[in-house]
């Protein structure tokens, strides 16, 4: 999700894709401890996409 599409968005919308982030994040982890994952380099992406969202989330709520 890019960050422009992150800030249009609600709070609560993001709130239910750091959710859907989280739990693509497990199961990659999962692939991960099995040897099974593909691309390691997309557990740094997912990380960084849920840092990016709940940023954005505490902006919004401080703002208002």
């Amino acid at each position: 999700m890019k960050i422009e599409e992150m800030r249009s968005a609600s709070a609560d919308e993001l709130r239910s894709k750091v959710g859907e982030l989280g739990k693509e994040l497990f199961n990659l982890r999962l692939q991960h401890s099995m040897g099974q994952l593909e691309n390691p380099i997309k557990l740094k992406w997912l990380r960084k996409d849920i840092a990016r969202a709940n940023t954005i989330i505490s902006e919004k709520e401080r703002d208002s």
